[in-house]
């Protein structure tokens, strides 16, 4: 009888290999790790986009709303730079003042914009509602003529804030007619 090998050459895994095979794993995992990371962030960032949204928006209301009332002239309707009532650059967001025109020289900073959340009943408009002051966004509002266009003019409204890590602009562009 003739004696078997004892030791083939494919017997199993070396440590080499198996150290090899953990470490490609760990990197896989950390990979995944890291989506799962952004991913959360990026959710986080919802409501602040939600927010942004909503507030640039509202300050183009405000526009609309100062014209079509007759509050402002529509010489006015323009940044300080341009001979208008809308303040020039980034200002953080604030109650609009006496005249109810977002974006104004009167803004009153003293009372920085918020909102109301549902306090621990759920419920909105109660007793335990919380206050949440929006003191890391800022708005930018920049009123431009249309060329060829008179009574045409382009207004941007940009809402920058901070969520998570990421510094965050969005951007609203309309136009707005001389004639209601």
């Amino acid at each position: 009888m003739t004696g078997r090998n004892r030791h083939s050459a494919h017997a199993g895994f070396t440590l080499i290999e198996t150290m090899i095979a953990m470490a490609v794993l760990a990197v896989g995992v950390l990979a995944l790790a890291a989506m799962l990371a952004d991913g959360l962030a990026y959710m986080g960032m919802s409501q602040d986009e939600y927010i942004a949204e909503q507030k640039a928006a509202e300050a183009v209301e405000s526009v609309y709303t100062a014209r079509d009332v007759g509050q402002t002239t529509w010489a006015n309707i323009n940044n300080v730079s341009g001979g208008g009532i809308f303040t020039d650059g980034p200002t953080q967001l604030c109650d609009p003042g006496l005249d109810g025109i977002l974006g104004t020289a009167d803004d009153n900073c003293a009372i920085p914009d918020s909102i109301w959340t549902p306090g621990p009943d759920g419920l909105l408009g109660t007793a335990d509602d919380v206050n949440v002051p929006l003191g890391g966004f800022t708005r930018t509002i920049l009123i431009q003529p249309v060329a060829g266009r008179p009574d045409l003019r382009e207004i941007t409204v940009s809402i920058s804030y901070t969520a998570s890590r990421f510094k965050r602009t969005y951007t609203l562009v309309t136009n707005i007619s001389q004639y209601s």
